[in-house]
């Protein structure tokens, strides 16, 4: 990995900056058959002008490409073999732009609006097996682009009471999409060719904020948002191990509409930091992988948005510093996630969504003086979760520990030492006819240059 930023400031009145980076990875996935490359190329470049009489200015723009390849096979039910069934290529270039005005209006007043414009092209190209012989030629791919506006009001109503009031309004395009199938057994290409597909979406926001006195604050927000589905979803379709994803070229966007309830405290002269909230949210036409048939060979699933889900539940983060040098956090998450409506298969309503653990539980311990030492633990238990619509395939409950020791030389030179799932906890992160196993032990080390420091 290769990444350089040159930046130069302007006294009080801004600074302009680029940056560039390389990411070349390539890993093997467990099995001889199954590995993978990733190779990305990224560049961006920005500028920042405060004025104190026209406002604060940001502009930010970046163009990358990236190129994955992966084998993906079929193993079977004893793990005494596997074949190869699909060799994949997935190039990607994308093109965005985003600028952000911001202006004090009075004491008690901000204002904030900005644009932002994506454009992405996407390609997936295979070669599907069977038996150990190619067979076919699979090719899908197309163009995405994005635009979006949004303006913001933060209201001081009086001294304790803040509101906030935004909106934004999104427009996404696919076109020049298609798909091809050569066989090569015949010579014989079919194609499609898909519609051009749009959508426009608003996203309101109001959030409100009320310090009761210096240690404790109440908020509130409401909100709706948009997502639009993915060239990925819309036209590729995949296999994974005994798996195969169907895409749907007619997915619709995803559509949110949520409301949050919270307090924060401080206590022990800001020693002690407690955060909790209660969250809730219902997503109409939510982009699924639904279960259409399931074999002791083979499971096919097909993207679609699946009817109306909601997500409800309570987030508590706390945060302790026991002295200058040593702070523990920890974090707790309890998430019911279920189907609410799915006319298409009335089976799935109740169910759980999957891959959405309802108990999450996470903590940190950190010793900081850089001179001497820096070192942290973190851990993760995860609750029991499913890894399939139809609630069939469980994935149990795991912990997790992580560990990072690092050490200052002088101001521009760091040297540091990670260790991720230090107990080597054997864990399923997949139950698909085979079941996956999550990471083992991983150990890295490492050292970090930073000629910006004093």
């Amino acid at each position: 990995m290769f990444d350089v930023m040159l930046e130069r400031f302007f006294e009080d009145s801004g600074r302009i900056f680029i940056r560039g980076s390389l990411f070349d990875e390539s890993r093997e996935n467990g099995t001889p058959l199954q590995t993978n490359q990733t190779y990305i190329r990224q560049f961006s470049t920005g500028a920042n002008f405060k004025s104190k009489t026209i406002g604060d200015f940001s502009l930010r723009s970046y163009i990358g490409s990236q190129v994955f390849d992966q084998g993906f096979s079929a193993v079977a039910a004893g793990r005494n073999s596997e074949s190869l069934t699909r060799s994949q290529r997935t190039p990607a270039q994308q093109f965005g732009i985003a600028s952000q005005w911001s202006r004090s209006a009075g004491t008690r007043q901000t204002l904030v609006a900005g644009f932002d414009f994506r454009e992405v092209r996407g390609a997936s190209d295979e070669i599907v097996f069977n038996g150990g012989r190619a067979t076919s030629a699979v090719g899908a791919g197309g163009r995405e682009r994005a635009f979006g506006i949004f303006a913001q009001d933060i209201i001081g109503i009086t001294q304790k009471f803040f509101a906030t009031i935004g909106g934004r309004v999104d427009r996404w395009r696919n076109y020049d999409a298609l798909s091809a199938n050569k066989s090569f057994s015949t010579g014989a290409t079919t194609a499609t060719v898909f519609n051009p597909r749009t959508e426009t979406a608003f996203s309101p926001r109001l959030s409100l904020l009320y310090k009761l006195n210096e240690n404790l604050t109440l908020t509130a927000s409401g909100y709706r948002a948009f997502r639009a589905p993915t060239l990925n979803e819309l036209y590729r379709s995949f296999r994974v191990g005994n798996v195969v994803t169907q895409a749907n070229d007619k997915l619709l966007a995803e559509r949110l509409t949520g409301a949050e309830a919270g307090a924060s405290v401080n206590a022990l002269r800001q020693r002690l930091y407690l955060r909790g909230s209660f969250f809730w949210s219902e997503l109409t036409r939510p982009v699924a992988n639904v279960t259409l048939s399931v074999t002791p060979e083979l499971i096919t699933r097909q993207r679609q948005n699946l009817g109306r889900t909601r997500s409800r539940g309570v987030e508590i983060e706390s945060e302790a510093r026991i002295t200058n040098t040593v702070s523990l956090t920890a974090g707790y998450l309890l998430a019911d996630a279920t189907v609410l409506q799915f006319p298409a298969n009335r089976v799935l309503e109740g169910l759980l969504i999957p891959q959405v653990a309802r108990h999450q539980f996470t903590f940190q311990a950190r010793y900081a003086n850089p001179f001497i030492l820096t070192f942290a633990v973190q851990g993760r238990a995860i609750g029991a979760q499913f890894d399939d619509d139809q609630n069939q395939l469980k994935l149990n409950k795991y912990f997790v520990l992580d560990a990072l020791a690092s050490r200052r030389l002088n101001n521009h030179f760091d040297v540091f030492v990670a260790v991720e799932n230090v107990f080597n906890q054997r864990y399923d992160i997949g139950r698909t006819n085979v079941t996956t196993i999550g990471p083992p032990t991983l150990a890295r080390a490492g050292f970090r240059l930073n000629f910006g420091a004093k």
